[in-house]
């Protein structure tokens, strides 16, 4: 066989075979199905759950009006004159310490000394002036200013000015109380602790109310409540307006406020002894906001005008009790002050009241204070007035 035969006989030999082999698919283009990639691929972590927006939180304040937030304040401050009440009734919230970051120094005493007792984060609050310009009050970054109501056309107003939100409180009656302190429970995303406020302060007034249920006229005592204060060296008094609470507590406890024609309304009206020796009171109640109410009775009954008064003279010349803050005024005392007041103007109605126990029984279930804790802390204030204690 020639070479070029076998040649061909090669070249026929390789076209036989090319033309058996299968034919090659063309490669897809598709995606890889997830459940094709191989295990030793990383898996990717879970997409992040969104976290839902705060819900927005509308509130009523004391003048009626409607202010949305954003969503719960995180950062409140309590501003201007007259706001230790605010502070206080805040502070029955536990949420409190956290969301309160700035308020106003006490003009009672020395600044903030109840609130540092409760509050162990107080050494980071701010302290403002009694009356601070917004500007001061804005450099605290509020999510919401809380004002009394007064002051709305003043600090309210600028506050506002500068898109900074402002809740307005009353806080002055009972009926304001309830009111207000179911507002400050919707601030602080807390209404069911503002209602256990509000049940105890109903508890504690409604045990009052029975025990002087069925009193005449005649079996009520006629009573005058002084503030009293220095005024260049001279000891000044005032009577409260009829509307104010300390009025409102003597009636509550079954008294008849001598000066409530005196003082329809307006602020504290000063009074001289000539009127307080007219009304000739069976009672006297003396408050002091900057000072010992106990130290000035004594200084009242050592005074030979003072003698001559037909309360002093039977004894029934009293200092009003205080611990941080004085008993008788719309602090959240006001309550323990009511029931104290029932006690001296009705000791025979209400002989079974214990106040050192209604003192703990106050500071435990409205501040979560231990009972050890008031005893440090509270009792030792009221040391002073202890004689007072049924």
């Amino acid at each position: 066989m020639t070479r070029a035969t076998v040649a061909r006989l090669l070249l026929l030999v390789s076209l036989l075979l090319a033309a058996c082999a299968p034919t090659p698919r063309a490669t897809s283009t598709l995606p890889t199905p997830a459940s094709a990639v191989t295990s030793a691929l990383p898996t990717p972590p879970p997409a992040a759950t969104a976290t839902p927006p705060a819900p927005a939180v509308t509130l009523t304040d004391a003048l009626g009006r409607t202010v949305r937030l954003e969503s719960l304040p995180q950062r409140i401050t309590v501003a201007g004159r007259a706001t230790v009440a605010i502070v206080d009734a805040l502070y029955m919230f536990p949420a409190a310490s956290q969301r309160v970051v700035a308020m106003t120094r006490s003009g009672q005493g020395q600044a903030g000394d109840f609130i540092a007792t409760i509050d162990p984060a107080f050494d980071q609050k701010a302290l403002l002036d009694r009356e601070p310009g917004p500007e001061q009050v804005a450099a605290t970054q509020p999510d919401v200013v809380v004002l009394k109501s007064f002051l709305a056309d003043s600090l309210g107003a600028a506050l506002e000015a500068l898109g900074i939100p402002v809740i307005y409180v009353d806080l002055e009656t009972p009926e304001q109380y309830e009111r207000d302190l179911r507002l400050l429970g919707a601030l602080l995303g807390d209404p069911a602790r503002a209602e256990e406020i509000i049940a105890f302060y109903r508890a504690g007034q409604e045990r009052v109310a029975q025990g002087v249920a069925g009193l005449t006229d005649a079996e009520r005592p006629r009573v005058l409540l002084l503030q009293a204060s220095e005024e260049g060296g001279t000891v000044a008094f005032k009577v409260p307006p009829a509307s104010w609470i300390q009025t409102s507590m003597v009636e509550m406890a079954g008294g008849i406020p001598v000066w409530r024609e005196a003082a329809p309304t307006g602020g504290w009206t000063v009074v001289g002894f000539e009127q307080i020796a007219a009304w000739d009171p069976d009672q006297v109640y003396i408050v002091n906001y900057l000072a010992s109410a106990t130290e000035t009775v004594a200084a009242l009954q050592a005074d030979p005008q003072w003698q001559a008064l037909r309360a002093v003279q039977e004894g029934h010349l009293y200092p009003f009790p205080a611990d941080f803050y004085s008993w008788d005024q719309p602090d959240p005392r006001w309550v323990l002050g009511l029931t104290w007041l029932a006690t001296r103007i009705h000791p025979d109605r209400f002989a079974d009241v214990d106040i050192a126990r209604e003192t703990t029984q106050f500071f435990t279930q409205m501040y979560g204070l231990t009972e050890a804790q008031v005893d440090e802390v509270i009792m030792p204030r009221l040391s002073d007035d202890l004689a007072l204690l049924p």
